[in-house]
């Protein structure tokens, strides 16, 4: 009798979950607010992304993944907003339908498959912006317990993400293969 890997039985169960429940109109509100204000803290650490985004100031930018929507707008000042616009000049739907896929993948260093449909040169500043712009969690961490502290709790944290990488990576080198049908 084959025996179903824990793994697999917690993502089904996530899979299901995600696909049933929807959390309060207000709840996600408030999630996507507190999403484009950790967006504008990383950005204001970065002069060159600010400037990147203050030129593209009034597009209109949709992300999708499953039945969320955000509409951003970057502002002259280089930060994010969001709008409530119909249409949009740029649109990135993510098509990963998984959450554990997602995390899988960025996990790996990849990004998740994105759906891009719109204005290319909005499209080529916002993947710049994903490919060079970093949460320096040290730094605000620094601010709050000191840099010792700080930099104690940051390589604790590094040492369990190449810990999950390294098991991530394993998990799908021995994973059994699809048949094909």
């Amino acid at each position: 009798m084959a025996t179903q890997s824990p793994f697999s039985l917690a993502a089904q169960a996530l899979q299901q979950f995600g696909t049933s429940f929807k959390p309060p109109e207000w709840v996600m509100d408030e999630t996507l607010n507190r999403v484009v204000l950790f967006l504008n803290h990383v950005l204001m650490q970065e002069p060159e992304a600010m400037r990147r985004l203050a030129r593209q100031k009034g597009q209109r930018i949709e992300l999708q993944w499953q039945k969320f929507n955000l509409k951003l707008s970057p502002t002259p000042a280089g930060l994010l907003e969001r709008v409530q616009v119909d249409g949009f000049d740029l649109r990135l739907t993510v098509t990963d339908e998984s959450p554990l896929d997602i995390a899988t993948a960025l996990m790996r260093g990849d990004k998740p498959s994105v759906r891009i449909e719109g204005d290319v040169q909005l499209a080529a500043e916002i993947n710049w912006l994903i490919d060079h712009v970093r949460w320096d969690a040290e730094e605000d961490l620094a601010r709050l317990l000191g840099d010792a502290s700080a930099h104690t709790l940051a390589e604790m944290a590094r040492s369990a993400m190449t810990a999950l990488k390294n098991f991530t990576a394993q998990r799908r080198d021995f994973a059994p293969k699809k048949a094909a049908s």
